[in-house]
């Protein structure tokens, strides 16, 4: 397995919109397990493949809290299951350092593939429900920061750019 270099907002690549799986083989079995080892490195407890530079739909997560329960989505569909919306504070390992209060739907349904190319559905609330939507957005090229004011987005762009230019 291998570590991955995660992208950093305001990287142009965050904004790739991931194309579907065609096939699970061992290439995306592999992909799946090094942003699991990424993930649980970095530490997070969501990635999807847009973070990594690979631009399919696969994100992993695991919200338990001894990492005793990794899972894979491979070409999720999410949807609202009724009106409920909560707020959560959220943070991204593809914007570090940083944590803004996001509304989401509470309760959603998602169809998705394993890596044995099975369907499956699953219902989720709270965290869980949070977390996938959260990376589903990735997939889609959109990012946390796009649900606040312009005005913290670009603070947050402006912090993280000087950072690059320390580090660099």
């Amino acid at each position: 397995m291998a570590l991955l270099p995660i992208l950093e907002f305001p990287d142009i690549r965050l904004r790739t919109v991931a194309k579907p799986v065609i096939q699970v083989d061992e290439h995306i079995r592999q992909l799946a397990r090094d942003m699991l080892e990424t993930m649980y490195a970095a530490p997070g407890i969501g990635l999807a493949a847009t973070q990594v530079n690979h631009h399919v739909r696969l994100l992993v997560l695991d919200v338990s809290e001894d990492q005793s329960q990794p899972q894979v989505f491979i070409n999720p569909e999410i949807e609202p299951l009724g009106q409920e919306r909560k707020t959560y504070d959220e943070g991204c390992l593809s914007v570090p350092g940083f944590y803004e209060t996001v509304e989401r739907p509470d309760h959603i349904r998602v169809n998705a593939i394993d890596l044995d190319g099975k369907p499956f559905t699953l219902t989720a609330d709270g965290l869980l429900s949070v977390c996938i939507q959260h990376e589903i957005d990735h997939l889609d090229g959109k990012l946390f920061v796009d649900y606040i004011s312009p005005l913290k987005r670009n603070r947050i762009k402006s912090k993280l750019e000087k950072q690059h230019r320390a580090r660099a």
